[in-house]
């Protein structure tokens, strides 16, 4: 099975309490178990993590392009203004490895803060308002993109 890092952002040990109404009431544990199933279900090895702390999410995706891991990421905050973290992806992907960028909530039709992304322009792909399900369409976003080489 292929290993698959599904890293999310800051706030994000927070669902099912942080804004319901934006990011539904399920937790973290839920996501957790339903990308373990999905990735499970297309042949994909998922290992859920999250934090808050900028640098050790940066350390994930350098982790990541050393052991030749695609990558899921929900940035969350750190979409908007984290060009370490952008740096970090930009190697992802000039590994040659997919890197799906997800956000459960469609950031375009929130805050006007919060439609710009550094990295969209160096992600795979980017799934944006799908709620959990959107983790489900990044994995077999992922499986295709390793089938086709």
């Amino acid at each position: 099975m292929t290993r698959v890092m599904v890293i999310n952002g800051p706030n994000l040990g927070r669902l099912g309490v942080r804004e319901p109404d934006v990011y539904g009431s399920q937790d973290l544990k839920t996501l957790s178990a339903d990308c373990v199933t999905w990735g499970q279900r297309l042949g994909l090895d998922v290992e859920v993590r999250q934090s808050d702390d900028e640098a050790e999410v940066i350390g994930w995706m350098h982790d990541a392009v050393d052991e030749r891991t695609p990558v899921v990421m929900n940035p969350a905050a750190f979409t908007h203004y984290s060009y370490g973290l952008a740096d970090a992806a930009h190697m992802v992907t000039d590994a040659g490895l997919p890197l799906m960028e997800v956000h459960i909530s469609n950031p375009s039709a929130r805050e006007s803060f919060r439609k710009h992304s550094v990295i969209s322009p160096v992600a795979t792909g980017t799934i944006t308002g799908m709620g959990f399900f959107g983790y489900k369409l990044a994995l077999e976003s992922v499986a295709y993109l390793l089938r086709q080489k």
